[in-house]
């Protein structure tokens, strides 16, 4: 289904503009005039995001027909994204509007690109919030709105009850795992459980920032600061005030922006890009990396003090490999979210593709299960997805755990598994083992294992 956003505006050539902009962008757009057919839309027709005015006929530069109709929105329908735009130097409005419930602003006279890009987050945030909704519905382990990240290893369940732990008080949270572990998600839980749930979640991805434009997203910036600022901005730590602020990619912040970084996180204090003006913002910062930061400590292109601060408490998400009780539900799942997406009527899986799943490797983990699924789904033509269905990369078969080896293949599996980490140094993995030089050699010449095969 494309997707559908509604617009709302007292200018015929603005609703026009966007009308047009977004039609190019293969998305549908339903166009109000003022806040009652804003709320006529919405009455009557679903929309997956509303982008509106903040001013219309009966007060020009106030906003408070905005803010009026926002929570008129949020009583109506909580889980709309709304995005905001004005035209006036009314950023104060907008960061009053973020507490009003609007999950975004936009300045006009606006740049496309911009505009684009709030817009297809909010959507990708609409959907993943809906397929999270049905989820929760088919999934008995999870408890409360939430909830939205299926639990039902050992190792899930210990993720879960620490962020439930930590999540009601302001301790900052490093979230660390590998790519597709679910990071961003457990994010949004930890904030979800937080006493600041109703407070904005904002969320960047501060390693993605080009350094000439890292200080203006963060802190924001005054009219006049550069060549592009045309009008007064604020940054992410002010639209965060209140509430929680995660950065994502956090080892990749240059390491010219991190004592910045630094110091607003100790005291809360910034300033915007060409302002002598010390602001204050209260958030919670949550992190996440799939990077070693102990390692690029050691290489001196992290700040040791500002991973002190970043992690009060740290939180691993284990990869795919290492929860593979999770694999069958979350394909299942995934199934009936694309299923239903593409109107395909498949019943499950066959035993065969369940099988292979659960011994795959898995090394772009959750997400790349859920692209598998995807693929499957498109390429099924009977009632069930059979193995042939999923084509799962050759040679990328988990090796078996150690609960299936033999004592003899699980001594192997430790001992190669120890030269590699030593780079074939044997008295060093011997030492790891708790094994003397001799003792390790010994059990080299009987297992027929020489160090380089580490």
């Amino acid at each position: 289904m494309r997707p559908r956003i509604l617009i709302a505006d007292d200018q015929p050539d603005i609703l026009a503009a966007l009308r047009l902009l977004l039609k190019r962008e293969g998305i549908d757009v339903a166009a109000a005039s003022s806040p009652a057919g804003v709320l006529d839309i919405v009455g009557r027709e679903p929309v997956d995001v509303a982008l509106i005015d903040l001013n219309y006929a009966r007060d020009t530069t106030s906003g408070a027909e905005g803010l009026e109709l926002l929570d008129r929105l949020r009583e109506r329908d909580p889980d709309l994204p709304v995005v905001v735009m004005t035209a006036w130097a009314t950023v104060d409005v907008a960061v009053t509007a973020m507490h009003h419930g609007a999950n975004d602003f936009i300045e006009k006279p606006w740049e496309n690109q911009r505009l684009l890009s709030v817009l297809r987050n909010q959507l990708a945030l609409a959907k993943a919030r809906r397929q999270g909704r049905r989820l929760a519905d088919e999934n008995a382990l999870l408890r409360g709105a939430a909830e939205e990240m299926i639990a039902a290893s050992p190792a899930m369940q210990d993720v879960l009850t620490m962020a439930r732990q930590v999540a009601p008080s302001t301790a900052s949270v490093l979230v660390t795992g590998e790519p597709g572990t679910g990071k961003s998600l457990l994010a949004r839980m930890i904030h979800g459980w937080s006493d600041r749930a109703e407070a904005p979640l904002i969320s960047v991805n501060v390693g993605g920032l080009p350094e000439t434009v890292f200080e203006s997203e963060m802190f924001g910036h005054v009219k006049g600061a550069f060549t592009d600022a045309r009008a007064d901005r604020a940054g992410r730590f002010e639209l965060a005030d209140g509430g929680t602020l995660f950065l994502d990619e956090i080892g990749n912040v240059p390491p010219a922006q991190q004592a910045r970084l630094l110091r607003a996180l100790e005291t809360g204090e910034f300033e915007r890009v060409g302002s002598s003006r010390t602001q204050h913002s209260d958030v919670r910062i949550v992190s996440a990396t799939n990077a070693d930061l102990q390692e690029l400590v050691a290489k001196g292109s992290f700040r040791e003090d500002l991973l002190f601060r970043i992690n009060t408490v740290e939180i691993r998400l284990p990869p795919l490999r290492e929860r593979r009780d999770d694999i069958a539900p979350l394909a299942t799942a995934a199934l009936g979210r694309k299923a239903a997406q593409y109107g395909r009527g498949l019943g499950g899986f066959e035993p065969a593709a369940l099988a292979a799943m659960a011994q795959y490797a898995w090394p772009g983990n959750v997400r790349e299960l859920n692209s598998v699924v995807e693929r499957a789904v498109l390429l099924a033509s009977g009632s069930l997805v059979t193995l042939a269905d999923l084509r799962l990369s050759a040679g990328r078969q988990a090796p078996p755990s150690l609960e299936d080896m033999s004592l003899e293949d699980a001594e192997r599996a430790l001992i190669r598994s120890a030269l590699r980490r030593h780079d074939g140094s044997v008295p060093a993995a011997a030492e790891a083992l708790g094994l003397s030089r001799s003792a390790m050699y010994r059990r080299l010449e009987k297992l027929g294992l020489r160090p380089e095969e580490g």
